[in-house]
């Protein structure tokens, strides 16, 4: 059993007590030629494999989820950066290679800093470019469509590179076994080749997404470090295309239902456009898992490889049920809070007078009261359903993909040795100023 490093012994919002190694990882079998043990329940894995465990527990992300979100709120959002860096040591000190823990070693203060960052530098874009922009439209068309039009344009290349540069900064603040991972500079690149691929993928009326997805992957990968071994990414993208089989029977489908509407038979194509519709959204969540285990199936580094065996259909109950579950949750204070903008509206009016002595009391109350009550209600919603999705979405989806991956040839994490540390000066803020970064 590894021993647990200091600052998972913090506290429960840090990894603490709450990840407790349950009693069969404390009892888990070395490397014999025995195996899997007798009585085990684990999946096999020869001795030479690590399977991943995941030990947190639904209700202490749930606790911190809520704590780290109402110190959010009553910071108006300046605690955003330390509730990410809580969640994600929670996220990480729970998922255990091995047995042994990631850990992640971000510091909120960087986080914050590269905000400040991002933020004059997209300032002085929108403020500075815009104007400009603004000028030239006007000068030229006499409209400002094409202002904002070019605008958009412009934040697209941004937007890729926030991306490739929160990825990079993530994997140098994470580390196993003490070794760091890391990302080769490349953002720049990765955003040119992300706009030629998503023209060609656009030009292509979408047929030629696997390559786009295979290729920048690929870029992404070759390019990511555990301490000196490189990972590489390896196969074609057209063993992507097997992955694309629900969207394409949507497809069909959807066409067959608009011929019938068109028709005679209106009722039977209806049907079928929705059920074109229902076997879209699962195509879209089958394409997105099996390319993740398709492309982690052929990831290699020094010597080490992966097996991933994640289940499209199980992704697509626990986002749905999830999802569905926390909206149920909620319906009491969405309905309370519509009953309190009804207040507002009619608070110290004739209205109230119907609901007698409760009219005349909550018609008693000051306007700016019932304001600030509904707007205390509004943020209280979005609190609680980011609470609940870590419970009841992002958690169990995260378990998934750990326990059902496999490191295979661990012999070769001998040959690895440590990296140096990645210093960034705007972490990942620009991803955090265009709302990239909410998520873990």
């Amino acid at each position: 059993m590894p021993e647990t490093s200091a600052w998972e012994k913090a506290s429960p919002g840090a990894g603490g007590p709450a990840l407790a190694t349950p009693a069969a990882a404390q009892d888990a079998p070395s490397h014999t030629e025995d195996w899997p043990p007798r009585g085990s329940y684990a999946s096999p894995s020869p001795p030479d494999s690590l399977a991943i465990d995941f030990v947190g527990r639904r209700r202490a992300v749930f606790w911190l989820a809520l704590k780290t979100g109402c110190l959010t709120v009553l910071t108006l959002g300046l605690y955003r950066f330390w509730m990410k860096t809580r969640l994600r040591r929670w996220y990480w000190s729970a998922t255990r290679p091995g047995g042994t823990p990631l850990e992640y070693v971000g510091d909120p203060y960087e986080k914050l800093l590269g905000f400040l960052i991002a933020v004059v530098i997209l300032a002085f874009y929108i403020g500075v470019v815009n104007l400009a922009l603004m000028f030239v439209s006007f000068s030229l068309f006499q409209q400002n469509y094409a202002a904002y039009a070019l605008s958009f344009l412009g934040v697209i290349p941004l937007w890729f590179y926030a991306r490739y540069r929160a990825r990079r900064y993530v994997l140098a603040r994470t580390r196993w076994r003490g070794v760091r991972f890391g990302m080769a500079p490349g953002a720049w690149g990765y955003v040119w080749r992300a706009m030629m691929h998503w023209t060609i993928t656009l030009l292509s009326l979408g047929l030629l997404w696997p390559r786009m997805t295979f290729w920048l992957e690929k870029y992404r990968t070759d390019r990511t470090y555990f301490g000196n071994a490189r990972l590489t990414q390896g196969g074609r993208w057209t063993m992507l295309y097997r992955a694309t089989w629900p969207l394409l029977a949507a497809l069909l489908l959807g066409g067959l239902g608009s011929a019938l509407a068109l028709g005679a038979g209106r009722g039977e194509g209806y049907t079928l456009i929705l059920a074109a519709w229902g076997l879209a959204a699962y195509g879209y969540v089958y394409y997105r898992v099996e390319t993740t285990r398709l492309l982690a199936n052929h990831k290699s580094a020094m010597g080490l490889a992966l097996t991933a065996r994640p289940r499209p259909f199980r992704i697509l109950m626990i986002t749905v049920l999830g999802t569905l579950a926390t909206a149920l949750v909620l319906a009491l204070p969405l309905g309370l809070l519509g009953f309190g903008v009804a207040l507002v509206q009619f608070a110290q009016t004739e209205v109230m007078q119907e609901f007698g002595e409760l009219g005349a009391l909550l018609a008693a109350l000051p306007r700016p009261l019932l304001v600030a009550l509904g707007v205390a209600l509004y943020f209280a919603i979005f609190l609680l359903w980011a609470t609940f999705t870590h419970a009841w979405v992002t958690m169990p989806t995260w378990r998934h993909y750990a326990t059902t991956l496999t490191i295979h040839n661990s012999a070769a994490l001998s040959r690895v040795s440590q990296r140096a540390r990645d210093e960034f000066q705007e972490a990942e803020g620009f991803a955090e100023a265009l709302d990239l970064g909410a998520s873990i």
